[in-house]
This record gives structure tokens, sequence and C-alpha cells, in this order.
């Protein structure tokens, strides 16, 4: 009986066991999404994750995914190119534009006859016999919308090839538009129409003329466009004075890349409130070209608000007829009076982020807490021969979150530039019984750490142990942070320099003991109720309008002979409020002023920075004794600005 009493007391424990490493593991799932990128192989990692493909090609616009003029593949995502030899009319639906025709009833879409003149068949037409003008205005006119903004080249139509000498349009007019409604009243054409003498002007907005031909002789039209972005193309033709007119095909066509294009990803559901981690990517960026990256991440799988005018006045409610709250699906359903208008949904999804710096190729996601919905935009600017590429964007997520959100503030929030100050990183988590918590604090310090110094939770100090310290950032180990202590506010005494405006300290949370984990992001927020800060930005005390703070030789004179005493001269220089990153130059000349070398060539951006200079020139040899001129110039977005200093080289 002992022996089986043992033997299922055994079996139980073991049971336990299993199950609670399963739990754990179920717990603490990593999960790696890609989209695109799709020949590459699965990430390897070293603990068990999950791995999540995504296609580009996959947009639902009930997912609120959206392409406007790029191409996709299942590798990547690029602005739309143009083939100049290339008909661009058959396409424009197909590739979420539209053509419309002016009728008796206003511009609505193009009709079948019309539809002729672009089904790439020359011997189908359309007739224009006066038909228009007893019916509808005294022209033909249609309207080609590409659905954004492309680079047109030129135009061609003409009629079959047994009426060209005949049937051509001998009198036209063509203009074009960028679509921006906010330039309608300053441009010089405009198509206008009412539907009765007493209805209101219709109008499908101001063109630029690009071509007024009153006494057309050629059969074939071939005419070139002004290569400027531009959204629509408006076609007037006019009765022919004798005869009737055809058009057998109306062809357009553009050049290189789209101007402006964006992808936006279909929202990705993660299935629970996750921390999430580092987002990379890769692609290529032509010079000229430009991406921006932007995330945004919600509680919920509808990021925006749908509103309906009630029945009083202009009063909007966010619930249907019936009470409930209104969705995409119930809103598209309510009649045009009562529709009142869509707007970002702020309570429960965050704002497009800043874009992501691409030359990075890494970040972490941007989000104040963890969240189960994240979502991506891809926006491409390009000129007609550059123009860029994504590839795949990877990110990692944990579920559950270190802690439900940890809110942070820094102080003081204003500080002399380039000298060591005295800073408290303030944190309070709110950790929900579920959560993993968290045992590790670490800093970005985009300026000089200089030393840590105290960490106290509710007012006590603790023991801490740095894990991690440069010039740039610290990490720290704490006392275990759970659900115990939730709430409960952790300071951080830290010292450092700053060198520029709005210097952001971003934050993270973590658990020691699980390094696959992801790091949880720390949100701006009111941590301390006593410090009315709730940022983590800090700025200067003090406007510097100067890039360069300081230049400092160590030793000013020094003596290159090669005996290990003072052979080489340390130059240090501060650059303040860089935005982007400047080029350095730091060249050597004699008191007459001439040239000597250059000594030094660098990219940077706001910071200290320093290099060892061993008396030699460009060419190598060792300079003379004697004193020297040391300049430096840096060439910033905002002008170039320089400094100098003597240096003298003694044996």
């Amino acid at each position: 009986t002992v022996t089986r009493e043992r033997f299922f007391s055994s079996l139980l424990v073991a049971l336990l066991v299993l199950l609670s490493a399963g739990y754990e593991e179920h717990l603490t799932a990593l999960t790696i999404y890609r989209i695109g990128g799709e020949h590459l192989p699965a990430p390897e990692e070293e603990m068990p994750h999950e791995f999540v493909q995504l296609s580009w090609e996959a947009i639902e616009e009930n997912l609120h995914g959206k392409a406007e003029l790029v191409q996709v593949s299942p590798d990547s995502v690029s602005p739309l190119r143009l083939d100049p030899n290339l008909n661009l009319t058959p396409l424009i639906e197909e590739r979420g534009g539209q053509i419309e025709n002016l009728s008796f009833r206003g511009w609505e879409k193009h009709g079948d006859e019309d539809a002729l003149i672009f089904d790439q068949d020359p011997s189908t037409i359309y007739l224009g016999d006066g038909r228009f003008a007893s019916y509808s205005a005294t022209e033909k006119n249609l309207l080609f919308d590409f659905g954004g903004r492309v680079i047109l080249h030129r135009v061609r139509f003409y009629p079959r090839d047994q009426f060209l000498s005949d049937r051509f349009v001998q009198k036209f007019k063509i203009g074009i538009s960028d679509g921006d409604s906010l330039k309608d009243g300053t441009r010089e054409f405009n198509v206008l129409f009412r539907v009765c003498p007493s209805c209101p002007t219709q109008s499908a907005g101001d063109f630029d003329l690009i071509h007024d031909v009153r006494e057309n002789t050629e059969a074939v039209v071939d005419l070139q466009l002004p290569q400027r972005p531009s959204r629509k193309l408006v076609f007037q033709a006019f009765e022919n004075t004798r005869n009737v007119w055809e058009i057998a095909e109306f062809e357009i066509y553009g050049i290189g890349y789209a101007p402006f294009a964006s992808y936006v990803s279909n929202i990705i559901d993660l299935g629970a409130p996750a921390t999430l981690g580092r987002l990379s990517w890769s692609g290529r960026v032509d010079p000229e070209a430009g991406i921006d990256l932007k995330s945004r991440s919600g509680d919920d799988s509808e990021p925006n608000a749908y509103w309906r005018f009630t029945e009083r006045g202009s009063e909007r409610t966010r619930l249907d007829a019936n009470g409930a709250e209104l969705t995409r699906q119930t809103y598209q359903k309510l009649s045009f009076n009562e529709k009142a208008g869509i707007t970002h949904d702020g309570e429960n999804w965050s704002f497009w982020s800043a874009p992501y710096d691409f030359k990075a190729m890494s970040s972490s996601l941007v989000s104040s807490k963890p969240q189960q919905f994240i979502q991506f935009q891809i926006d491409f600017t390009s000129v007609v021969q550059a123009g860029a590429r994504l590839d795949y964007l990877q990110f990692g997520v944990s579920v559950p979150p270190v802690a439900s959100q940890v809110l942070a503030e820094i102080t003081p929030v204003a500080v002399p530039a380039g000298e060591e100050s005295n800073f408290t990183y303030k944190l309070r988590p709110q950790i929900a019984p579920n959560d993993l918590g968290f045992d590790s604090i670490e800093i970005d310090v985009p300026g000089a750490l200089k030393g840590v110094d105290a960490v106290r939770i509710s007012g006590t100090p603790v023991e801490f142990e740095i894990r991690h310290l440069t010039d740039n950032g610290l990490a720290v180990q704490i006392p275990r942070i759970d659900f115990e202590r939730t709430g409960e506010l952790i300071e951080l005494d830290f010292r450092a320099e700053v060198f520029k405006f709005s210097t952001i300290f971003a934050g993270r949370v973590f658990d020691s003991t699980r390094p696959h984990e992801m790091h949880q992001a720390v949100a701006p927020g009111d941590a301390d109720p006593l410090t009315d800060t709730n940022t983590l930005k800090v700025d200067l005390s003090q406007l510097r309008q100067e890039t360069i703070w300081t230049l400092r030789l160590s030793p000013a004179a020094f003596t290159p002979n090669g005996d290990g005493i003072n052979d080489a001269v340390r130059i240090v220089y501060d650059l303040l409020n860089l935005t982007s990153p400047a080029s350095v130059a730091v060249e050597l000349y004699d008191l007459s002023g001439r040239k000597l070398a250059t000594i030094h060539r660098s990219e940077n951006l706001s910071g200290r920075f320093s290099f060892i200079w061993d008396g030699r020139n460009s060419q190598g040899e060792i300079l003379p004794l004697g004193i020297y001129l040391l300049r430096m110039e840096v060439d910033a977005d905002k002008g170039r600005d320089s400094a100098q200093r003597v240096i003298a080289i003694a044996y």
C-alpha cells in the first residue's frame, strides 16, 4: 500500500511538473512575425518560438489594409514604376482609379460606349456625332483619375485606319491636375456644367490647361505632357464643323516611379495584449528617394470611430438607431444624410508613430503599453528615376506582457548644454496577476552617461547591480517587481551630459531570468504626482544657435618624436542640436593660411566625439617644429559652423 501510495504520489508530482512547465511555456510564448521576404528562411532563435509569415499581397479592406500606387510581390513592396511604352487607360480602374463621363446627370462612371476607347481594340470606336450635345454639355468630356499622383508623359488618340483622313478630332482641350482640391480656383481650366438652369454648378475641379487645339489636322494626335505629379487628366472634345469624329483608342502614358505611393498593412491580431519588441527591416533607398515607416497599435480591431447624425439638429452619436456602437459595416449601411464622419479612435488606438530611422534597419516598436493589435504604414517618395524598396518587416512579441503599463518621467527637464547634470528617472508600474513582472531597467542616454548613483523603491534605497554601462545607455538589475509591488514608485539616479534640445531618455523594463522575452517600453506619464514633468524629454536651459559647443586639445603642444611621451594629441569636440548627421572636417593650416592637411573627417549627430592625431600631414610625413592653426568646420542642415585652435609641435 505504501509503495502504491508513493507511486501515485510521485506520478502526481510528475504530472504537476509537466503541467506547470507546459503552462509556463504557454504563458511566456514568443512569436515572431514577418511581413514579406517570403523567400527567406524562418528566423532562428535559441528558445522555442512561433513564426508567423504574412504576405505583402494579402491586403484586405475590411482589415483596414490599403495599397496606393505600389507594386507588391511575395518578397517586397515598392512604388509603382510606369513603363513609358505601356498604355495606362485600360489599367486605371484595376489600379484603384476611375474614368468618368459628363452626362446630363453630371459627372458619373463612364458608359459602355466610352469604354470602347480604352478596350485596346482599334476596330471599336466612340462616335462623336454630337449626341452628347443634345443631352449633356455641348462637348464630350472625359475625366481620368489615376487613383494617386503619377508622372504623365504623353497622350495619344486616333480614329480607325479607314477614317484617318476625315474623322479625326479637330478641336479639343487637355488639362491635368494633381488632385489637390485646395488649389481649386487657382488654375485656368475648369469644366463646369449645370443639370438644370436652377441647379448648382458641377465641377470636376480646376486643371492646368496643357493643350488647347482649335484647328487640328492630324489624324493621329500624339502630344507630350509636362512631367510633373498628376492625379487627373480631363479631355474635352468639341463637335467638328463639317463631319463627325471618332476615337478608336485613347491612350495615356506615364514614366518613372510614382512620386507618392503608400502601403498600409492589414491590422495584425497578436492574439492577446503583448509586449512589443524590436522591429527590423530590410530594403534600399535610392538617392533623392525616401521611405517613411510608421506603426500604430491598439486594444481592438477597429482603429476608427464612426459617427451618425441624430434627428436633433447637428447632434452626433457613435451609436446606431438600436443603441449598438457603429462599426465599419453598419456605418456603410447608413443613408448619406445620416453619415456624420469617421475619426481616429483615440481611446483604444495610438496615433501613427513618427517615422522610424530607415537607415538604422531596426528600432524598438513605439507603444505606450502592451496591446493586441498592430498596423504599419509605408509612404514612398520618389523622382522619375529614383525609388525605394522595402523587402520585409519583422518583429517579435511576448505574451503575457512584463506589465500592463509602466509610466515614467525624468527630472530635471532642462539642463545646461554639455555639463554633467544629476537626473532622476521615475517609474510606476501597473502589474496584473498574470503579468511576468521585471527585475531590470534599461535607459537610453543620448549624450554622455557619467554614472549611476542610487535606486529607490517607495522612497527606500535598495541594492542594485549595473549590468550595462556605456556612454549612450545603462541597464541595472533591481529587486523583483511583480503583482505584489504594483503601483510602487521606482527612482533611479544617474549623471549625464546633454547636447541637444528635446533629448529623449527612452526606457524599457525586462525580466533578466527570461533573456529571450521582449523588453517592454515605458510610457511618458505621471509616474510621480509630486513632480509635474510627465515627460522623458530633456531640453537645454539656454538657447544655443551654434553647432560646435567645445573644441579641446589635450595637450595643446605635443612632441611626435616616437619616445612614447606626448607623441599625439587628443582632439575632443562637442556638437549641439543636430537633427541629422552633419559633415565634420578638421584641417591644419600654417600661420600664413596655407592648408597642410585634412586630419579628420566624419559624420556626427549631437554629442561628444574625439580622435587622436599623431602630427602627420596628408602624405604621412611628420610636420616640423612650429605653431599651427587647427580649424574645424561642421556642415549641418541649418548652416555651417566653424571653430579654430592653436596647436604647437615641439621636439
